[in-house]
Protein backbone atom coordinates (compact mmCIF):
# COMPACT_ATOMS: atom_id res chain seq x y z
CA UNK A 1 0.00 0.00 0.00
CA UNK A 2 1.05 3.58 -0.50
CA UNK A 3 2.61 5.24 2.51
CA UNK A 4 3.52 8.56 0.88
CA UNK A 5 3.65 11.46 3.25
CA UNK A 6 0.40 13.40 3.02
CA UNK A 7 0.15 17.18 2.57
CA UNK A 8 -1.22 17.43 6.13
CA UNK A 9 -4.33 16.77 8.14
CA UNK A 10 -7.66 18.08 6.93
CA UNK A 11 -9.11 21.43 8.01
CA UNK A 12 -12.62 21.83 9.33
CA UNK A 13 -15.35 21.69 6.72
CA UNK A 14 -16.68 25.09 5.68
CA UNK A 15 -19.30 26.34 3.29
CA UNK A 16 -17.29 27.58 0.32
CA UNK A 17 -16.96 31.35 0.72
CA UNK A 18 -18.49 33.79 -1.75
CA UNK A 19 -16.37 35.53 -4.35
CA UNK A 20 -13.70 34.29 -6.74
CA UNK A 21 -16.26 34.07 -9.52
CA UNK A 22 -13.55 33.61 -12.12
CA UNK A 23 -12.34 30.35 -10.59
CA UNK A 24 -14.46 27.22 -11.22
CA UNK A 25 -16.17 25.90 -8.13
CA UNK A 26 -16.73 22.52 -9.85
CA UNK A 27 -14.39 20.55 -12.09
CA UNK A 28 -16.17 17.63 -13.79
CA UNK A 29 -13.71 15.08 -15.17
CA UNK A 30 -14.70 12.69 -17.97
CA UNK A 31 -12.14 9.86 -18.24
CA UNK A 32 -12.13 8.38 -21.75
CA UNK A 33 -10.39 5.67 -23.72
CA UNK A 34 -11.22 5.29 -27.43
CA UNK A 35 -14.53 7.16 -27.16
CA UNK A 36 -14.43 9.10 -30.44
CA UNK A 37 -18.14 8.54 -31.10
CA UNK A 38 -19.58 9.24 -27.63
CA UNK A 39 -17.26 12.01 -26.42
CA UNK A 40 -18.72 14.87 -28.48
CA UNK A 41 -22.40 14.25 -27.65
CA UNK A 42 -21.52 13.65 -23.99
CA UNK A 43 -19.62 16.91 -23.53
CA UNK A 44 -22.18 18.97 -25.45
CA UNK A 45 -25.03 17.55 -23.41
CA UNK A 46 -23.20 18.03 -20.11
CA UNK A 47 -22.18 21.58 -21.01
CA UNK A 48 -25.72 22.48 -22.00
CA UNK A 49 -27.06 21.10 -18.72
CA UNK A 50 -24.51 22.95 -16.58
CA UNK A 51 -24.96 26.19 -18.54
CA UNK A 52 -28.71 26.17 -17.90
CA UNK A 53 -29.00 24.72 -14.40
CA UNK A 54 -25.75 24.96 -12.44
CA UNK A 55 -25.50 28.28 -10.54
CA UNK A 56 -21.72 28.34 -10.05
CA UNK A 57 -18.65 28.56 -12.26
CA UNK A 58 -17.57 25.20 -13.62
CA UNK A 59 -15.09 23.40 -15.82
CA UNK A 60 -15.36 20.18 -17.86
CA UNK A 61 -12.05 18.33 -18.14
CA UNK A 62 -11.61 15.51 -20.65
CA UNK A 63 -9.02 13.04 -19.32
CA UNK A 64 -7.87 10.99 -22.28
CA UNK A 65 -5.80 8.05 -21.03
CA UNK A 66 -3.86 6.66 -23.99
CA UNK A 67 -6.62 6.52 -26.61
CA UNK A 68 -5.49 5.08 -29.95
CA UNK A 69 -8.35 6.39 -32.12
CA UNK A 70 -9.31 10.02 -32.86
CA UNK A 71 -10.46 10.74 -29.29
CA UNK A 72 -7.57 13.21 -28.66
CA UNK A 73 -8.51 15.20 -31.77
CA UNK A 74 -12.18 15.30 -30.72
CA UNK A 75 -11.15 16.50 -27.25
CA UNK A 76 -8.97 19.28 -28.69
CA UNK A 77 -11.78 20.41 -30.98
CA UNK A 78 -14.23 20.60 -28.07
CA UNK A 79 -11.67 22.55 -26.05
CA UNK A 80 -11.29 25.05 -28.88
CA UNK A 81 -15.05 25.50 -29.33
CA UNK A 82 -16.19 25.68 -25.67
CA UNK A 83 -14.48 27.96 -23.15
CA UNK A 84 -15.39 25.79 -20.14
CA UNK A 85 -13.91 22.61 -21.65
CA UNK A 86 -10.28 21.59 -21.14
CA UNK A 87 -8.52 18.44 -22.30
CA UNK A 88 -5.72 16.47 -20.73
CA UNK A 89 -3.76 13.66 -22.36
CA UNK A 90 -2.12 10.76 -20.50
CA UNK A 91 0.08 8.22 -22.22
CA UNK A 92 -0.94 5.37 -19.89
CA UNK A 93 -4.25 3.60 -19.50
CA UNK A 94 -6.26 3.42 -16.31
CA UNK A 95 -9.33 5.33 -15.14
CA UNK A 96 -7.92 5.66 -11.64
CA UNK A 97 -4.65 7.04 -13.00
CA UNK A 98 -6.54 9.63 -15.08
CA UNK A 99 -8.67 10.76 -12.15
CA UNK A 100 -5.72 10.95 -9.77
CA UNK A 101 -3.69 13.02 -12.24
CA UNK A 102 -6.40 15.56 -13.06
CA UNK A 103 -7.82 15.82 -9.55
CA UNK A 104 -4.37 16.32 -8.04
CA UNK A 105 -3.67 19.21 -10.40
CA UNK A 106 -7.08 20.91 -10.40
CA UNK A 107 -7.65 24.26 -8.67
CA UNK A 108 -11.42 23.78 -8.22
CA UNK A 109 -12.56 23.15 -4.62
CA UNK A 110 -15.09 20.52 -5.75
CA UNK A 111 -13.93 17.67 -7.99
CA UNK A 112 -16.31 15.25 -9.71
CA UNK A 113 -16.30 12.65 -12.44
CA UNK A 114 -18.83 10.84 -14.57
CA UNK A 115 -18.68 8.17 -17.24
CA UNK A 116 -18.74 9.26 -20.86
CA UNK A 117 -21.90 7.26 -21.62
CA UNK A 118 -23.89 9.53 -19.26
CA UNK A 119 -25.87 6.56 -17.98
CA UNK A 120 -26.67 8.61 -14.87
CA UNK A 121 -29.34 11.28 -15.25
CA UNK A 122 -27.70 14.71 -15.02
CA UNK A 123 -30.41 16.07 -12.73
CA UNK A 124 -28.56 14.30 -9.90
CA UNK A 125 -25.39 16.38 -10.42
CA UNK A 126 -26.38 19.38 -8.30
CA UNK A 127 -27.66 17.17 -5.41
CA UNK A 128 -24.35 15.31 -5.67
CA UNK A 129 -22.09 18.32 -5.20
CA UNK A 130 -24.32 20.51 -2.99
CA UNK A 131 -23.33 18.77 0.31
CA UNK A 132 -19.67 19.28 -0.59
CA UNK A 133 -20.17 22.97 -1.39
CA UNK A 134 -22.01 23.51 1.89
CA UNK A 135 -19.33 21.70 3.90
CA UNK A 136 -21.75 19.02 5.10
CA UNK A 137 -19.87 16.08 3.55
CA UNK A 138 -16.41 15.12 2.32
CA UNK A 139 -17.33 12.81 -0.59
CA UNK A 140 -20.53 12.14 -2.51
CA UNK A 141 -21.51 9.17 -4.65
CA UNK A 142 -24.42 8.27 -6.86
CA UNK A 143 -26.16 5.06 -5.84
CA UNK A 144 -28.05 2.75 -8.16
CA UNK A 145 -28.91 0.44 -5.25
CA UNK A 146 -30.82 2.93 -3.09
CA UNK A 147 -34.52 2.23 -2.70
CA UNK A 148 -35.60 5.37 -4.54
CA UNK A 149 -33.17 4.86 -7.45
CA UNK A 150 -34.63 4.06 -10.86
CA UNK A 151 -32.40 1.68 -12.76
CA UNK A 152 -32.79 0.00 -16.14
CA UNK A 153 -30.23 -2.73 -16.80
CA UNK A 154 -29.89 -6.42 -17.48
CA UNK A 155 -30.10 -9.17 -14.86
CA UNK A 156 -26.41 -10.11 -15.25
CA UNK A 157 -25.10 -6.64 -14.44
CA UNK A 158 -27.61 -6.28 -11.61
CA UNK A 159 -26.44 -9.56 -10.07
CA UNK A 160 -22.74 -8.66 -10.43
CA UNK A 161 -23.20 -5.21 -8.94
CA UNK A 162 -25.15 -6.41 -5.91
CA UNK A 163 -22.80 -9.35 -5.35
CA UNK A 164 -19.78 -7.07 -5.43
CA UNK A 165 -21.27 -4.70 -2.89
CA UNK A 166 -22.18 -7.64 -0.63
CA UNK A 167 -18.54 -8.74 -0.82
CA UNK A 168 -17.43 -5.25 0.22
CA UNK A 169 -19.83 -5.25 3.15
CA UNK A 170 -18.76 -8.69 4.30
CA UNK A 171 -15.00 -8.35 3.84
CA UNK A 172 -14.22 -4.64 4.31
CA UNK A 173 -17.26 -3.66 6.44
CA UNK A 174 -18.22 -1.04 3.85
CA UNK A 175 -21.43 0.82 4.64
CA UNK A 176 -21.88 2.72 1.38
CA UNK A 177 -24.31 1.05 -0.99
CA UNK A 178 -22.77 1.40 -4.47
CA UNK A 179 -19.02 1.50 -5.07
CA UNK A 180 -19.02 1.21 -8.86
CA UNK A 181 -21.45 3.87 -10.06
CA UNK A 182 -19.48 6.24 -12.31
CA UNK A 183 -20.85 9.36 -10.65
CA UNK A 184 -18.82 10.69 -7.73
CA UNK A 185 -17.47 13.91 -6.23
CA UNK A 186 -14.93 14.88 -3.56
CA UNK A 187 -13.72 18.07 -1.91
CA UNK A 188 -10.28 19.04 -3.14
CA UNK A 189 -8.79 19.41 0.34
CA UNK A 190 -9.87 15.84 1.07
CA UNK A 191 -8.53 14.56 -2.25
CA UNK A 192 -5.10 16.07 -1.62
CA UNK A 193 -4.72 14.02 1.57
CA UNK A 194 -6.61 10.88 0.53
CA UNK A 195 -5.35 10.25 -3.01
CA UNK A 196 -1.67 9.58 -2.05
CA UNK A 197 -2.92 6.53 -0.10
CA UNK A 198 -4.93 5.07 -3.00
CA UNK A 199 -2.79 2.57 -4.86
CA UNK A 200 -5.06 1.28 -7.64
CA UNK A 201 -4.95 3.00 -11.04
CA UNK A 202 -7.82 1.12 -12.69
CA UNK A 203 -11.46 0.38 -11.95
CA UNK A 204 -10.89 -0.44 -8.26
CA UNK A 205 -9.75 3.16 -7.68
CA UNK A 206 -13.26 4.25 -6.61
CA UNK A 207 -13.75 1.41 -4.15
CA UNK A 208 -10.35 1.85 -2.52
CA UNK A 209 -10.88 5.60 -2.14
CA UNK A 210 -14.31 5.12 -0.55
CA UNK A 211 -13.17 2.38 1.85
CA UNK A 212 -10.21 4.43 3.08
CA UNK A 213 -12.38 7.54 3.45
CA UNK A 214 -15.00 5.63 5.41
CA UNK A 215 -12.42 3.98 7.69
CA UNK A 216 -10.88 7.40 8.36
CA UNK A 217 -14.26 8.69 9.56
CA UNK A 218 -15.01 10.98 6.63
CA UNK A 219 -18.63 11.63 5.69
CA UNK A 220 -19.88 10.08 2.44
CA UNK A 221 -23.13 11.43 1.01
CA UNK A 222 -25.22 9.13 -1.22
CA UNK A 223 -27.58 10.34 -3.91
CA UNK A 224 -30.20 8.02 -5.46
CA UNK A 225 -29.87 8.22 -9.23
CA UNK A 226 -31.79 7.38 -12.36
CA UNK A 227 -29.52 5.11 -14.36
CA UNK A 228 -29.88 3.40 -17.75
CA UNK A 229 -27.39 0.71 -18.74
CA UNK A 230 -25.27 1.37 -21.80
CA UNK A 231 -25.48 -1.78 -23.99
CA UNK A 232 -22.34 -0.71 -25.89
CA UNK A 233 -20.16 -0.46 -22.79
CA UNK A 234 -16.55 -1.55 -23.39
CA UNK A 235 -15.93 -2.67 -19.81
CA UNK A 236 -14.61 -6.26 -19.62
CA UNK A 237 -16.70 -7.68 -16.77
CA UNK A 238 -14.61 -10.77 -15.94
CA UNK A 239 -11.27 -8.96 -16.01
CA UNK A 240 -12.65 -6.03 -14.00
CA UNK A 241 -14.21 -8.36 -11.40
CA UNK A 242 -10.92 -10.25 -11.01
CA UNK A 243 -8.95 -7.05 -10.49
CA UNK A 244 -11.56 -5.80 -8.03
CA UNK A 245 -11.32 -8.97 -5.93
CA UNK A 246 -7.52 -8.65 -5.87
CA UNK A 247 -7.96 -5.07 -4.68
CA UNK A 248 -10.39 -6.15 -1.96
CA UNK A 249 -7.81 -8.65 -0.69
CA UNK A 250 -4.99 -6.08 -0.76
CA UNK A 251 -6.94 -3.36 1.03
CA UNK A 252 -8.37 -5.82 3.55
CA UNK A 253 -4.87 -7.06 4.38
CA UNK A 254 -3.57 -3.50 4.79
CA UNK A 255 -6.46 -2.57 7.08
CA UNK A 256 -6.01 -5.72 9.17
CA UNK A 257 -2.29 -5.10 9.69
CA UNK A 258 -2.73 -1.37 10.36
CA UNK A 259 -0.23 -0.38 7.66
CA UNK A 260 -2.39 2.49 6.35
CA UNK A 261 -1.82 5.87 8.08
CA UNK A 262 -5.52 6.73 8.20
CA UNK A 263 -4.95 9.10 11.13
CA UNK A 264 -3.56 11.57 8.55
CA UNK A 265 -6.99 11.82 6.96
CA UNK A 266 -9.03 12.38 10.12
CA UNK A 267 -10.10 15.98 10.57
CA UNK A 268 -8.32 17.67 13.50
CA UNK A 269 -11.26 19.95 14.22
CA UNK A 270 -14.68 20.53 12.75
CA UNK A 271 -18.32 20.74 13.64
CA UNK A 272 -18.42 17.26 15.15
CA UNK A 273 -20.64 16.92 18.25
CA UNK A 274 -18.48 14.03 19.42
CA UNK A 275 -15.65 16.51 20.00
CA UNK A 276 -17.68 18.64 22.37
CA UNK A 277 -17.16 18.51 26.10
CA UNK A 278 -20.54 17.31 27.41
CA UNK A 279 -20.94 16.57 31.09
CA UNK A 280 -22.08 13.17 32.45
CA UNK A 281 -21.65 11.37 29.12
CA UNK A 282 -18.81 8.80 29.34
CA UNK A 283 -17.06 8.97 26.00
CA UNK A 284 -16.90 5.73 24.08
CA UNK A 285 -18.47 3.57 26.79
CA UNK A 286 -21.65 2.66 24.90
CA UNK A 287 -19.77 1.83 21.71
CA UNK A 288 -17.19 -0.19 23.63
CA UNK A 289 -19.90 -2.18 25.44
CA UNK A 290 -21.61 -3.05 22.18
CA UNK A 291 -18.33 -4.04 20.52
CA UNK A 292 -17.21 -6.05 23.55
CA UNK A 293 -20.52 -7.92 23.72
CA UNK A 294 -20.37 -8.81 20.03
CA UNK A 295 -16.76 -9.99 20.29
CA UNK A 296 -17.54 -11.78 23.54
CA UNK A 297 -20.50 -13.62 22.03
CA UNK A 298 -18.47 -14.79 19.05
CA UNK A 299 -15.57 -15.74 21.35
CA UNK A 300 -17.88 -17.81 23.54
CA UNK A 301 -19.18 -19.73 20.55
CA UNK A 302 -15.60 -20.23 19.36
CA UNK A 303 -14.57 -21.37 22.85
CA UNK A 304 -17.43 -23.88 23.14
CA UNK A 305 -16.63 -25.29 19.71
CA UNK A 306 -12.97 -25.72 20.66
CA UNK A 307 -13.89 -27.25 24.03
CA UNK A 308 -16.15 -29.82 22.38
CA UNK A 309 -13.36 -30.61 19.91
CA UNK A 310 -10.62 -30.98 22.54
CA UNK A 311 -12.95 -32.95 24.86
CA UNK A 312 -12.96 -35.79 22.34
CA UNK A 313 -9.36 -36.73 23.16
CA UNK A 314 -8.63 -35.14 26.57
CA UNK A 315 -10.10 -34.54 30.01
CA UNK A 316 -12.35 -31.64 30.82
CA UNK A 317 -9.65 -29.56 32.56
CA UNK A 318 -7.17 -29.87 29.69
CA UNK A 319 -9.86 -29.23 27.08
CA UNK A 320 -11.03 -26.16 28.99
CA UNK A 321 -7.49 -24.77 29.32
CA UNK A 322 -6.64 -25.25 25.64
CA UNK A 323 -9.96 -23.87 24.40
CA UNK A 324 -9.75 -20.88 26.71
CA UNK A 325 -6.13 -20.14 25.72
CA UNK A 326 -6.82 -20.13 21.97
CA UNK A 327 -10.05 -18.15 22.29
CA UNK A 328 -8.40 -15.67 24.69
CA UNK A 329 -5.68 -14.79 22.16
CA UNK A 330 -8.31 -14.27 19.45
CA UNK A 331 -10.54 -12.33 21.86
CA UNK A 332 -7.74 -9.94 22.87
CA UNK A 333 -6.80 -9.29 19.23
CA UNK A 334 -10.44 -8.66 18.23
CA UNK A 335 -11.14 -6.36 21.20
CA UNK A 336 -7.89 -4.48 20.61
CA UNK A 337 -8.88 -3.59 17.06
CA UNK A 338 -12.68 -3.51 17.04
CA UNK A 339 -13.71 -2.51 20.58
CA UNK A 340 -10.96 -0.15 21.70
CA UNK A 341 -9.83 1.09 18.26
CA UNK A 342 -6.11 0.33 18.63
CA UNK A 343 -4.47 0.14 15.19
CA UNK A 344 -1.02 -0.97 14.14
CA UNK A 345 1.39 -3.38 15.77
CA UNK A 346 2.69 -1.06 18.46
CA UNK A 347 2.11 -2.56 21.92
CA UNK A 348 0.50 -5.69 20.49
CA UNK A 349 2.82 -8.06 22.41
CA UNK A 350 2.23 -6.21 25.68
CA UNK A 351 -1.52 -6.25 25.11
CA UNK A 352 -1.46 -10.00 24.47
CA UNK A 353 0.62 -10.55 27.62
CA UNK A 354 -1.87 -8.55 29.67
CA UNK A 355 -4.67 -10.43 27.95
CA UNK A 356 -3.11 -13.70 29.10
CA UNK A 357 -3.21 -12.45 32.68
CA UNK A 358 -6.90 -11.78 32.19
CA UNK A 359 -7.10 -15.25 30.65
CA UNK A 360 -5.56 -16.68 33.85
CA UNK A 361 -8.33 -15.10 35.90
CA UNK A 362 -10.94 -16.54 33.56
CA UNK A 363 -9.23 -19.91 33.73
CA UNK A 364 -9.36 -19.84 37.51
CA UNK A 365 -13.09 -19.07 37.43
CA UNK A 366 -14.00 -21.74 34.90
CA UNK A 367 -11.64 -24.37 36.30
CA UNK A 368 -12.97 -23.71 39.77
CA UNK A 369 -16.51 -24.14 38.48
CA UNK A 370 -15.62 -27.46 36.82
CA UNK A 371 -13.87 -28.62 40.00
CA UNK A 372 -16.94 -27.78 42.04
CA UNK A 373 -19.16 -29.61 39.53
CA UNK A 374 -16.95 -32.72 39.61
CA UNK A 375 -16.96 -32.63 43.41
CA UNK A 376 -20.75 -32.52 43.42
CA UNK A 377 -21.18 -35.22 40.76
CA UNK A 378 -18.73 -37.97 39.87
CA UNK A 379 -19.90 -38.23 36.25
CA UNK A 380 -21.70 -35.02 35.14
CA UNK A 381 -23.42 -34.89 31.78
CA UNK A 382 -21.76 -33.02 28.94
CA UNK A 383 -24.69 -30.59 28.72
CA UNK A 384 -24.31 -29.84 32.44
CA UNK A 385 -20.62 -29.09 31.95
CA UNK A 386 -21.45 -26.69 29.13
CA UNK A 387 -24.11 -24.92 31.22
CA UNK A 388 -21.68 -24.44 34.12
CA UNK A 389 -18.99 -23.16 31.77
CA UNK A 390 -21.42 -20.66 30.18
CA UNK A 391 -22.31 -19.27 33.62
CA UNK A 392 -18.66 -19.07 34.63
CA UNK A 393 -17.75 -17.37 31.36
CA UNK A 394 -20.46 -14.75 31.85
CA UNK A 395 -18.90 -13.81 35.18
CA UNK A 396 -15.43 -13.84 33.65
CA UNK A 397 -16.67 -11.66 30.76
CA UNK A 398 -17.80 -8.85 33.04
CA UNK A 399 -14.46 -8.90 34.84
CA UNK A 400 -12.60 -9.09 31.51
CA UNK A 401 -14.30 -5.94 30.19
CA UNK A 402 -13.44 -3.99 33.33
CA UNK A 403 -9.82 -5.12 33.19
CA UNK A 404 -9.55 -4.42 29.47
CA UNK A 405 -10.96 -0.90 29.85
CA UNK A 406 -9.02 0.06 32.99
CA UNK A 407 -5.75 -1.84 32.54
CA UNK A 408 -5.07 -3.37 29.12
CA UNK A 409 -6.48 -0.55 26.96
CA UNK A 410 -6.78 2.38 29.40
CA UNK A 411 -8.40 5.64 28.32
CA UNK A 412 -5.35 7.78 29.00
CA UNK A 413 -6.41 10.81 26.94
CA UNK A 414 -10.10 10.93 27.78
CA UNK A 415 -11.27 9.81 24.35
CA UNK A 416 -12.90 6.59 25.41
CA UNK A 417 -10.34 4.47 23.64
CA UNK A 418 -11.11 6.09 20.29
CA UNK A 419 -8.61 7.94 18.16
CA UNK A 420 -10.84 10.97 17.96
CA UNK A 421 -8.42 13.59 19.25
CA UNK A 422 -6.13 14.65 16.43
CA UNK A 423 -3.38 17.19 16.86
CA UNK A 424 -2.92 19.46 13.88
CA UNK A 425 -0.38 22.06 13.00
CA UNK A 426 -2.39 25.27 12.94
CA UNK A 427 -1.29 28.34 11.07
CA UNK A 428 -3.97 31.05 11.30
CA UNK A 429 -2.56 32.86 8.29
CA UNK A 430 -2.81 29.90 5.92
CA UNK A 431 -5.90 29.43 3.72
CA UNK A 432 -8.23 26.51 4.18
CA UNK A 433 -7.55 25.11 0.71
CA UNK A 434 -4.01 24.53 -0.52
CA UNK A 435 -3.00 26.13 -3.80
CA UNK A 436 -3.26 23.80 -6.78
CA UNK A 437 -1.00 23.67 -9.80
CA UNK A 438 -3.63 23.22 -12.50
CA UNK A 439 -3.91 26.52 -14.32
CA UNK A 440 -5.67 25.55 -17.55
CA UNK A 441 -7.52 28.44 -19.10
CA UNK A 442 -5.48 31.01 -17.22
CA UNK A 443 -7.59 30.81 -14.04
CA UNK A 444 -5.91 31.70 -10.79
CA UNK A 445 -5.85 29.01 -8.08
CA UNK A 446 -8.83 29.03 -5.75
CA UNK A 447 -8.24 31.10 -2.60
CA UNK A 448 -10.87 31.39 0.15
CA UNK A 449 -11.34 34.47 2.28
CA UNK A 450 -9.68 32.90 5.31
CA UNK A 451 -10.12 30.12 7.83
CA UNK A 452 -12.59 30.07 10.69
CA UNK A 453 -11.25 31.51 13.95
CA UNK A 454 -10.20 28.82 16.37
CA UNK A 455 -9.31 28.89 20.05
CA UNK A 456 -6.99 26.23 21.51
CA UNK A 457 -8.65 24.01 24.09
CA UNK A 458 -5.30 23.62 25.87
CA UNK A 459 -2.10 25.69 25.91
CA UNK A 460 0.09 25.01 22.86
CA UNK A 461 3.18 22.94 23.27
CA UNK A 462 6.12 22.13 21.04
CA UNK A 463 6.81 18.89 19.23
CA UNK A 464 9.92 18.59 17.09
CA UNK A 465 10.30 22.34 16.95
CA UNK A 466 6.72 22.89 15.72
CA UNK A 467 4.06 24.51 17.87
CA UNK A 468 1.10 22.13 18.04
CA UNK A 469 -2.31 23.02 19.43
CA UNK A 470 -5.35 20.94 20.25
CA UNK A 471 -8.65 22.35 18.99
CA UNK A 472 -12.26 21.75 19.85
CA UNK A 473 -14.83 21.55 17.08
CA UNK A 474 -16.93 24.59 16.26
CA UNK A 475 -15.50 26.82 18.98
CA UNK A 476 -14.95 30.43 18.00
CA UNK A 477 -12.17 32.71 19.19
CA UNK A 478 -14.28 34.18 21.99
CA UNK A 479 -15.26 30.76 23.30
CA UNK A 480 -18.80 30.81 21.93
CA UNK A 481 -20.45 28.29 19.61
CA UNK A 482 -21.87 29.70 16.42
CA UNK A 483 -22.58 28.92 12.80
CA UNK A 484 -19.63 30.37 10.93
CA UNK A 485 -20.91 29.26 7.50
CA UNK A 486 -20.51 31.65 4.62
CA UNK A 487 -23.18 31.67 1.94
CA UNK A 488 -21.99 31.12 -1.63
CA UNK A 489 -23.86 33.33 -4.06
CA UNK A 490 -24.58 32.11 -7.61
CA UNK A 491 -22.14 33.22 -10.25
CA UNK A 492 -24.95 33.55 -12.79
CA UNK A 493 -28.09 34.46 -10.80
CA UNK A 494 -30.06 34.95 -14.02
CA UNK A 495 -29.94 31.20 -14.76
CA UNK A 496 -33.45 30.19 -13.81
CA UNK A 497 -34.35 27.95 -16.71
CA UNK A 498 -35.99 24.60 -15.99
CA UNK A 499 -34.08 21.35 -15.78
CA UNK A 500 -32.68 19.29 -18.59
CA UNK A 501 -35.57 18.07 -20.77
CA UNK A 502 -35.84 14.38 -21.58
Amino acid sequence: MRTDSSPGTLPAREHLPAGNAGTPVLDVVIPVYNEEKDLGPCVLRLHDHLQRTFPYAYRITIADNASTDTTPQVAKQLEAEIAEVKSFRLEQKGRGRALRTVWSASDAPILAYMDVDLSTDLNALLPLVAPLISGHSDLAIGSRLARSSRVVRGAKREFISRSYNLILRGSLQARFSDAQCGFKAIRRDVAQVLLPMVEDTGWFFDTEMLVLAERAGLRIHEVPVDWVDDPDSTVHIVKTATEDLKGVWRVGKALATGSLPLDRVARPFGDDPRDRDIQDVPKGLARQLVGFCVVGGLSTLFYLLLYSLFREFSGSQIANALALLVSAVANTAANRRLTFGVRGRGGAVRHQAQGLVVFGIGLALTSGSLAALNAASSDPAHSTELAVLVAANLAATVLRFLLFRAWVFPDRDGTGGQESTVLAQHNPSSPTYATGTYTAGGHQPYQPQGPLPQRPAHPPYAQNGTTTTQFRAGEAADGTWRDATMQLQPVRPHDTEPGDPR
